[in-house]
C-alpha cells in the first residue's frame, strides 16, 4: 500500500513517468562502471591525474557528507510536506553546538550528538510554527537561517572569546572522530595508482581514497543513508510519514496523527543537518568558524531535489556537488578544465538518448550544439580562470537541476498548509 493509494474519493494521482524507467542495482553498477570508464578516459587523454587519485576521493567524500546530511535532513521534512528552507541555519546550529560539545566533553562523539542537538532545536521550531501555527514554511525557513546566524554569534562571543585559542567568530581546535583504513591495501594501491595504467590506476585511486584514512563520521553518515531507505519505504512509521506528504486528508482519515508525524519528521531533519553542521567543525575544519556552512544547506536541497526526493539519488547529487568542489580546491584550472571533456561527452550521450529512445528530435538537436559548445571550450582552451573554478559547485548545481527538471515529482501537498479536520 502506497500514500497515493490511501481513500480519499478523489482519483489517484498519476506519477511522472511511472512505469517507463526503474532504477536497480543491476543498472546503478552498470552506470558506476561506466563513469568510471570515462573518468579513465578522460583522465588518460588529458593527463589530469587528480581525477581519478586517491586525494580527490577522499576529499569528495569528505565535502559530500555535509551536503548529504543536509539533503537527508530536507528529504524526511519534505516527504511528510513541510518545506525546510531552513537546512542552513540549522546547519550553522549544529556547527557551533558540535564544537561546544567536543570542548566541553573533550570527547569528539559528544560533539557529534551536541551538533544533533543543536539542529534539533532548529528543526523543532520550524516545526512549532508551520505545523501548529501555519506559518507560510519559506518565511519560517527564512527566519530559521537568520536565528541559527545571530544566536551563534552572540554563544560564540560568550563562550568561545573566552577559551584560549578562541575568538568572536572561531572555536579553539576540537578534538576529532578517529580515522579508519581496510589493513593491508594501501601501500598495493598506492603502487598501482602511481603507474597511471588506463583504468586499472583509475580503480585503485578511486578504492584508495574511499577505503583508507576515512573518517569514523563519515561512515556513520553514509550509513544514514541506507538506514533512510529502510524506516522510510519500508516500514508502518515510514508509511504513515509519506502519507502526511501525499494526502494528509486522507492519512488523518485513517487514524494518522498528521501533526505527529509532521513534528517527527521536521526534528529528525533538523537533527540530520545539525550532524552536517557538526561534520564540518569537527572532521572538515578541526574547529568552529562563522559562515563555515558556506551555503551547503541549500546546496543539500539540490541535492535532494535532483534525487528526486530519493536517499539514492540525492546521495549520488551529493557526491556529485562534493567532487566538483575537491577537484576545484585541488587543481582548479587543470582538472575542471579536464572535466569539460567529461561533460561534453556526457551531454552527447543524454542528446543520443532523447533523439533514440524519446525520439524527442528538437530537444536532441539542442542537447547535441550544447555538448558541441561544451568540447569546443575545452578544445580551443588549456585551463578554466581561477574566477570561474571557485564557482564549479554552483554551476553544477544549476546544470544538473536544469537537466533533471523534467523527470522530479515532489510529494503532492509539500508545502500546502493543512489544518487538522479540514475536507477537500
Amino acid at each position: 500500500m502506497s500514500a497515493s493509494g490511501l481513500k480519499t474519493g478523489q482519483p489517484p494521482v498519476k506519477r511522472a513517468g511511472a512505469g517507463t524507467f526503474k532504477l536497480t542495482w543491476q543498472l546503478l553498477l552498470i552506470g558506476i562502471g561506466a563513469l568510471v570508464v570515462l573518468l579513465s578516459i578522460t583522465r588518460f587523454f588529458t593527463g589530469a591525474d587528480d581525477l581519478t587519485s586517491a586525494g580527490a576521493i577522499n576529499a569528495a567524500v569528505a565535502l559530500a557528507v555535509p551536503i548529504g546530511l543536509a539533503g537527508l535532513g530536507g528529504l524526511w521534512s519534505e516527504r511528510a510536506g513541510v518545506v525546510n528552507i531552513g537546512l542552513e541555519g540549522m546547519m550553522i546550529l549544529g556547527t557551533w553546538a558540535g564544537a561546544w560539545g567536543s570542548i566541553q566533553f573533550d570527547n569528539p562523539w559528544a560533539g557529534v550528538l551536541a551538533g544533533a542537538i543543536g539542529g534539533l532545536v532548529g528543526g523543532l521550531l520550524h516545526a512549532v510554527a508551520t505545523v501548529s501555527f501555519g506559518v507560510d514554511h519559506i518565511i519560517s525557513g527564512v527566519a530559521i537561517n537568520i536565528l541559527g546566524l545571530g544566536i551563534t554569534q552572540f554563544l560564540s562571543k560568550v563562550t568561545f572569546a573566552e577559551m584560549a585559542g578562541g575568538g568572536d567568530t572561531q572555536s579553539p581546535p576540537v578534538p576529532k572522530p578517529g580515522l579508519v583504513s581496510v589493513p593491508g591495501i594501501g601501500e598495493p594501491l598506492a603502487d598501482l595508482e602511481a603507474r597511471h595504467w588506463f583504468l586499472l590506476s583509475d580503480l585503485a585511486g578511486i578504492l584508495r581514497g574511499l577505503l583508507t584514512n576515512v573518517s569514523l563520521f563519515t561512515i556513520l553518515a553514509i550509513a544514514l543513508v541506507p538506514l533512510t531507505f529502510y524506516v522510510l519505504w519500508r516500514t508502518a512509521f515510514g508509511l504513515r510519514l509519506r502519507s502526511c506528504g501525499e494526502r494528509p486528508v486522507a492519512a488523518e482519515s485513517l487514524g494518522v496523527n498528521v501533526y505527529t508525524y509532521k513534528y517527527a519528521a521536521v526534528v529528525i531533519s533538523g537533527a540530520l543537518a545539525g550532524l552536517g553542521g557538526a561534520f564540518l567543525s569537527l572532521v572538515a575544519a578541526s574547529a568552529y568558524r562563522e559562515g563555515q556552512t558556506a551555503g551547503r544547506g541549500f546546496i543539500g536541497l539540490a541535492a535532494m531535489i535532483f534525487g528526486n526526493w530519493r536517499p539514492g539519488g540525492l546521495a549520488g547529487g551529493a557526491m556529485l556537488f562534493g567532487y566538483t568542489d575537491a577537484l576545484q580546491l585541488r587543481r582548479g584550472g587543470e582538472s575542471v578544465h579536464a572535466l569539460l571533456l567529461l561533460v561534453a561527452i556526457l551531454i552527447a550521450a543524454v542528446a543520443v538518448y532523447q533523439l533514440v529512445q524519446q525520439q524527442r528530435t528538437q530537444a536532441a538537436v539542442i542537447t547535441g550544439a550544447a555538448a558541441v559548445i561544451v568540447f569546443a571550450i575545452f578544445a580551443l582552451t588549456d585551463s578554466v580562470p581561477e574566477q570561474f573554478t571557485s564557482v564549479t559547485p554552483h554551476i553544477t548545481t544549476l546544470l544538473v537541476l536544469s537537466l533533471a527538471a523534467q523527470r522530479l515529482r515532489m510529494p503532492a501537498a509539500d508545502g500546502l498548509p493543512y489544518r487538522k479536520g479540514q475536507a477537500k
